[in-house]
């Protein structure tokens, strides 16, 4: 399969995208062109011009910005599949946060002029994209309510589920980075990862977490 095609399918499976014919998906993926980074590597940082569209075609990109207090908080984490740079590819204004390789990471590249004049044959797919900017939206703000209203071991569960969906049941990541995510202090995350490991839902290696019971972890994610 070439690359192009790939790009394709990973379109189709947007739902931006998914009421593409594959006619249209073909034209819209051979606009395309890779990327690669290394691991560390700054794709992108806040304040850079939006000037092109991200796919993942294999590797991690973590979503990050900067707080106050000069430490870092992950705001997404994209794997093989996911789209990125929906918003500033649209505006054409600045990037709102930075995006670096988490390991080395091949990327499918779409640049806005193109984008544009894609948008401009296909008005059906603009519809689409607002859409999807509205599930952002409400994406962010569950994110935002959850961190202030459930418990750590709910939201540590349904970021960890969240990352199996998209890295599986061997999830590359620190403590740091995961409490970070979740908006807790590392030494909180290890104590209750610990808790979990002694129940053997999950394993601790450096730098990654095994999950071997996802079925208790999403009842936990639940709050069942």
């Amino acid at each position: 399969m070439s690359k192009q095609a790939e790009f394709a399918v990973i379109l189709k499976m947007n739902p931006m995208f998914a009421d593409l014919g594959a006619d249209e998906l073909q034209r819209l993926s051979n606009l395309c062109h890779t990327q690669h980074l290394s691991s560390g590597e700054v794709l992108f940082q806040k304040g850079d011009p939006g000037n092109a569209l991200f796919g993942v075609r294999r590797g991690q990109i973590r979503i990050e910005t900067g707080a106050t207090d000069g430490s870092r908080l992950t705001l997404n984490f994209m794997g093989p599949g996911d789209l990125f740079g929906e918003v500033a590819v649209l505006d054409g204004q600045e990037r709102t946060a930075d995006a670096t390789a988490g390991e080395t990471t091949e990327l499918f590249v779409l640049r806005r002029e193109d984008f544009l004049s894609f948008l401009e044959r296909e008005p059906k797919v603009a519809i689409k994209i607002i859409q999807l900017l509205c599930q952002r939206i409400r994406w962010q703000s569950e994110r935002m309510e959850e961190s202030v209203l459930q418990p750590l071991p709910i939201r540590l569960a349904r970021r960890l589920c969240a990352l199996a969906e998209d890295f599986g049941s061997e999830v590359h990541i620190s403590q740091e980075q995961l409490g970070i995510f979740v908006g807790a202090a590392r030494e909180s995350v290890n104590r209750q990862l610990q808790a979990w490991r002694k129940d053997k839902i999950l394993d601790l290696q450096r730098g990654r977490i095994l999950l071997h019971d996802l079925t208790k972890l999403n009842t936990i994610a639940r709050n069942e």
